[in-house]
């Protein structure tokens, strides 16, 4: 509890009941004790240790500093617990600083007052005031139940305890809260710190964005300008273009013209690079066949070759198909047919030309001469098979060589006539 007595009264001596000429009476007995009427105790009939919380409590410490300076007509420089001091010890008595807090408090806590006025016994007072200790309105419910006329004395000891602790566990949630508080406010200054630092790059993205959007948008300006531009150009070489065709009749015609004379160029071109590829080739094909001719013409006669020779048979236009060989020698080959009155095929034995081929070649043959050294063996099998099949004269030569087929047709001259040994053409 607070010292009032200790502490003096700070204000200045306001009239009172002390400035009358009878001097100051006795403090009035509190209605709780003197008498058990209806009429609420005031202010100044509590008893001082009542005043303590109620002014402490009931009066937040700015108001009760704003209106004690009403009363002493200036700005109160006193501090806060002299304030308080000093107000309980005007409230031991009927002043006026008690008069104006006496009104102070029944205007504020009015709705308080008139809830507890519903109550006519110190059993449901008190039953009142320990279910209103839990809620919101501690301050109203303590200054309507100590003022009640029912407030009896045990009522206003275990009212006064109650406040007591209260005031305790207040001032501990108030450090709770407090550290709560600068926690918080903590947390505030980083959540700002970093608030100002996405701002910042809100602003720079921002900007930076502004700036692009800028440069996108004068891209855009100046390709419409170009493409406008372009689309004049091309206005003006189109009606430059119909002038020119309303000047010159028959223009397009012509351009057409000139575009088929254009391919027809391109193709004569083509056609004349095609031709020279095709004279140098029969070239080298000449000059492959002379190569032939000076090689026969340089192998030396011998008194067998020139039997075998003019054992020749006479093929009397029958088609003789030569399976395998070497290309160099090819030619050769044509000539000893066609000198023998044959007609002249050839199968390279599937190197170059496709197996497939071969069949087609065979039903086209009336004699197969097989060389069987330069074939592969899937033609051979199918030249060996086509000729057992069809009853055709089939002769197997090993060495590819002008010499060796000369002896393969003389020899089939020596042991029948051709007429004989030949079957006669389909």
């Amino acid at each position: 509890m607070c010292d009032s007595e200790k502490n003096g009264n700070i204000f200045s001596r306001l009239p009172s009941e002390a400035d009358s000429p009878a001097g100051p009476g006795p403090r009035p007995v509190p209605a709780a004790v003197s008498q058990q009427g209806s009429r609420r105790r005031r202010l100044w009939e509590l008893p001082s240790q009542a005043l303590c919380p109620v002014i402490g409590v009931c009066l937040p410490m700015p108001l009760l500093r704003r209106r004690l300076a009403k009363v002493l007509g200036g700005l109160a420089m006193a501090g806060d617990y002299e304030l308080h001091c000093g107000a309980i010890n005007d409230c031991n008595r009927r002043s006026a600083i008690a008069e104006l807090l006496q009104k102070e408090l029944d205007q504020r806590y009015a709705i308080a007052l008139r809830l507890a006025a519903q109550h006519k016994s110190s059993e449901a007072l008190g039953r009142w005031w320990a279910a209103a200790q839990h809620g919101n309105d501690v301050p109203g419910a303590l200054w309507a139940t100590l003022t009640h006329a029912r407030c009896d004395n045990a009522l206003q000891e275990l009212v006064l305890r109650d406040i007591h602790m209260i005031q305790h566990q207040v001032g501990s949630a108030e450090r709770a809260d407090l550290a709560r508080l600068n926690a918080l406010e903590e947390e505030n200054r980083v959540l700002g710190r970093e608030l100002a630092q996405a701002q910042s790059r809100n602003t720079r993205l921002t900007q930076e964005r502004a700036l692009e959007v800028e440069r996108l948008q004068s891209d855009a300006l100046r390709l419409r300008a170009e493409l406008l531009g372009r689309d004049t150009l091309l206005a003006g070489l189109r009606e430059e273009l119909q002038q020119l065709e309303a000047a010159v009749p028959g223009l397009r015609h012509r351009q057409e013209q000139a575009e088929q004379i254009r391919l027809q160029l391109a193709r004569i071109h083509e056609l004349e690079r095609a031709l020279l590829i095709a004279q140098q080739q029969q070239e080298r094909e000449r000059r492959r066949a002379e190569e032939a001719h000076q090689a026969l013409a340089s192998v030396p006669a011998s008194p067998g070759l020139a039997d075998d020779e003019q054992a020749l048979p006479e093929l009397s236009e029958r088609a003789v198909l030569c399976v395998g060989g070497r290309q160099s020698v090819v030619p050769i080959y044509r000539q000893l047919i066609e000198r023998t009155g044959g007609r002249f095929l050839h199968h390279d034995g599937g190197e170059e030309d496709a197996v497939a081929k071969l069949d087609a070649s065979l039903a086209a043959a009336d004699l197969v001469i097989c060389q069987t050294g330069c074939i592969s063996h899937d033609a051979y099998w199918r030249v060996k098979d086509h000729c057992k099949r069809h009853g055709k004269r089939c002769v197997f030569v090993d060495k590819p060589s002008a010499s060796s087929l000369q002896r393969a047709l003389g020899g089939l001259g020596s042991k029948e006539t051709a007429s004989e040994s030949l079957p006669s053409p389909n």
